[in-house]
C-alpha cells in the first residue's frame, strides 16, 4: 500500500472506528512487530539496559514490548486525532495539572519529551488556549505523510510549525510576543551544538536549546507529559520550573535530563526508546549499539 492510500485509510476509515477496536489493532500489530528480529527492538532493549541496569531482563523486555505496542496504538490514533470531529478529540484528550500556567501572555516554553502521546498533547494545547503556538519539526521523507503530519498538527487553534532550517529568529519572536513554544529537545541531534550531560547516568549528547530559548525569549518553562489511557490520553502540565534558566547552560541542560527522568520513571514503556539516544559518544568512547 502506498503512503497516499495509507493516509486516505487513516482519514476516512480508521478515524471512524471505536477506540477500543483501534487500540486492539495497535496492540496486535505492535506485538507482532516486537516478535520480529527488528533493529528497533535491539535499540530499545539496549537503551533500557543502559538506563535501567538494576531492572531484570524480563522487566526490560516487557517495557520494550509495551513501547512497540504504544508506538502502533498512537500511530493509529492519529487517524481520529487529525480527522475526527472536534468533540470526539475533546472527549478523549484531557488536559490536567497546572493548566493555569497557560493563562495570560507570559512567554512560555512547554518541555514536551518524546512520549508516544506527544501528538495528542500537541492538540490539547490549542484546544484549551487561544494563545499562538509554535513548534519545530523535521521534514518526513515521504511527501504524503509529511503533508498529513503538517495538516493534522495544525488543525486547531493558531499553530505554526517551523522547520529546523528556519533558524531561531521566528521562535524567539513568537515567544517575546507572548506565545507558546512546544519544544521536544530530548533526542540525539549529533555533536554539533550539543553538550554531553548525563541521562540516567550515561553521557548523552543533548542540545541546550531549552535553556537558550528560555533566556532569549525571557520565557518560563513548564513540563508536559502525555500518557495513553484506555479512554484516550491525559496531558499533564507541571508547575513552572523554579530558577530556570539559571545562567549556566550546562547546569540547565543537566536539569532538563533530570526532570525527564522523573517523567519517565512512572511510565517507562511509553517513552520513545527506539531512538538511538546514545549514538553520539564523547571523543574516544566506543559506540554502545
Amino acid at each position: 500500500m502506498s503512503a497516499r492510500w495509507g493516509v486516505w485509510l487513516m482519514r476516512h476509515v480508521l478515524a471512524r472506528w471505536p477506540l477500543p477496536v483501534l487500540r486492539a489493532l495497535g496492540w496486535l500489530i505492535g506485538s507482532v512487530l516486537f516478535a520480529l528480529p527488528l533493529s528497533r527492538r535491539k535499540i530499545a532493549l539496549r537503551n533500557l539496559e543502559l538506563c535501567f541496569p538494576q531492572a531484570s531482563t524480563a522487566q526490560r523486555k516487557a517495557w520494550a514490548r509495551e513501547c512497540f505496542i504504544a508506538f502502533c496504538q498512537t500511530w493509529l490514533d492519529r487517524s481520529w486525532l487529525w480527522a475526527a470531529p472536534r468533540e470526539v478529540v475533546l472527549e478523549r484528550v484531557q488536559l490536567q495539572g497546572a493548566v493555569h500556567e497557560l493563562d495570560g501572555d507570559t512567554p512560555t516554553i512547554i518541555f514536551a519529551p518524546h512520549f508516544y502521546g506527544m501528538d495528542a498533547g500537541g492538540l490539547a494545547l490549542p484546544l484549551h488556549t487561544n494563545r499562538p503556538f509554535t513548534s519545530i519539526f523535521s521534514t518526513h521523507p515521504n511527501a504524503a505523510v509529511d503533508a498529513w503530519f503538517m495538516q493534522g498538527r495544525q488543525r486547531f487553534g493558531d499553530v505554526r510549525m517551523l522547520n529546523r532550517a528556519d533558524g531561531v529568529k521566528p521562535i524567539i519572536s513568537n515567544l517575546r510576543q507572548g506565545g507558546l513554544l512546544y519544544l521536544l529537545p530530548d533526542m540525539d541531534f549529533g555533536a554539533n551544538d550539543s553538550l554531553f550531560v548525563p541521562f540516567y547516568g550515561v553521557p548523552a549528547a543533548t542540545v541546550p536549546s531549552l535553556s537558550r530559548f528560555a533566556r532569549l525569549g525571557r520565557a518560563k518553562v513548564v513540563g508536559m507529559v502525555t500518557r495513553l489511557t484506555p479512554t484516550g490520553y491525559v496531558a499533564e502540565i507541571t508547575p513552572a520550573w523554579e530558577h530556570f534558566p539559571s545562567g549556566d547552560v550546562e547546569a540547565d541542560t543537566l536539569r532538563m535530563n533530570q526532570e525527564l527522568q522523573r517523567y519517565i520513571d512512572p511510565i517507562p514503556g511509553q517513552y520513545y526508546w527506539v531512538h538511538k539516544r546514545f549514538k553520539t559518544r564523547p571523543a574516544g568512547e566506543p559506540g554502545v549499539y
